[in-house]
C-alpha cells in the first residue's frame, strides 16, 4: 500500500504545478493548422487572453495554492500545499495517509523527498520536466520551454469542443494541450511523468476555472494513470506573499 501510495504522491507533486498555469509568448515553431482550424499562435495567444493576459501575470512574483486531494480506489484523502516564486522556484507538500511527500526546484536543483525513497536529487527527464512546471510565468512562457506546436485536429472533451496541440520539448514525447474552442481555456492534458517507479502517461482534466486577483485558474483538476485515478480540488491561492529561499532548496540527507 505504501509503495502505491508513495507511486501516486509523485505524481501528484509533479505534475501539480502543471495543471495550475500553462501557455504562451516569446517566438517557437509552430506547424500550419489543417483545415479550418487557427494556428498554433493564435491558439496560444487566446488562451493567454482567456486566463487574464500578460499584465495580469506580471503582477505577481509569488504564489501560495492550498487544498485537497482524494484516491477514492484508495478511500484516501490528503491535503497540499504549493508555494511558487519567480522566476523558477517552486515547493509542493503533499500529505497523506499520515505520510508526508515534498518536491522542490531551487532554479537550479530538482529534488524529492518521500517515506519510500528518501531525500534525493533529481536528474534527466524528470528534471526536465520539473523544470518547466516551475516557471513562474508558465502561462507566458511555454513558447521558450517548448520548441515547436503542432495543432493536429479538432475532438469532443465531455461537452467541450477543442483543438489539439502537441508541444515538443527539446528532449521525450510531446505533452497533450485540449484547448476549448470557444472560451480557449485549457480543459485536458496528456503528459508523460518519470520518478523512481517508472514512467507513467498522465492525463490530466481541468475543470471550474476561477478568477483569482485577476488571473483564470482552474479549482479543480483529476489526474489518472493506467493504474489510479485521483481529484484535487484548490480551496485557497494567495498572490504576492514573502517566501524564503531557502525553503525551496534540497533538504540534507535524514
Amino acid at each position: 500500500m505504501k509503495s502505491a501510495i508513495a507511486r501516486i504522491l509523485v505524481l501528484v507533486c509533479a505534475s501539480f504545478m502543471a495543471s495550475l498555469t500553462v501557455l504562451a509568448q516569446a517566438p517557437a515553431k509552430s506547424t500550419a493548422a489543417p483545415a479550418a482550424a487557427p494556428s498554433a499562435d493564435q491558439i496560444l495567444d487566446k488562451y493567454v487572453e482567456a486566463t487574464g493576459g500578460s499584465a495580469a501575470w506580471k503582477k505577481f512574483t509569488s504564489r501560495q495554492s492550498i487544498g485537497t486531494l482524494e484516491i477514492p480506489a484508495m478511500n484516501l484523502s490528503g491535503t497540499f500545499q504549493v508555494h511558487e516564486k519567480a522566476p523558477n522556484s517552486m515547493l509542493s507538500v503533499v500529505v497523506v495517509a499520515g505520510a508526508t511527500f515534498r518536491q522542490g526546484f531551487d532554479g537550479k536543483v530538482g529534488w524529492s523527498d518521500d517515506p519510500q525513497n528518501g531525500v534525493r536529487e533529481q536528474t534527466g527527464p524528470e528534471l526536465d520536466e520539473t523544470k518547466r512546471q516551475a516557471d513562474f510565468y508558465r502561462p507566458l512562457d511555454l513558447r521558450q520551454l517548448y520548441t515547436k506546436f503542432t495543432v493536429t485536429g479538432t475532438e469532443k472533451v465531455g461537452d467541450h469542443d477543442v483543438y489539439v496541440v502537441e508541444a515538443k520539448p527539446a528532449q521525450g514525447e510531446a505533452d497533450k494541450m485540449y484547448f476549448d474552442t470557444q472560451s480557449g481555456l485549457i480543459v485536458k492534458m496528456i503528459s508523460q511523468r518519470h520518478s523512481p517507479q517508472g514512467v507513467v502517461n498522465l492525463t490530466e482534466e481541468l475543470s471550474d476555472y476561477r478568477d483569482a486577483d485577476g488571473v483564470k485558474l482552474p479549482f479543480t483538476i483529476l489526474q489518472s494513470t493506467a493504474e489510479n485515478s485521483f481529484t484535487i480540488k484548490i480551496t485557497e491561492v494567495h498572490h504576492n506573499l514573502s517566501f524564503d529561499d531557502a525553503q525551496f532548496a534540497k533538504p540534507a540527507a535524514q
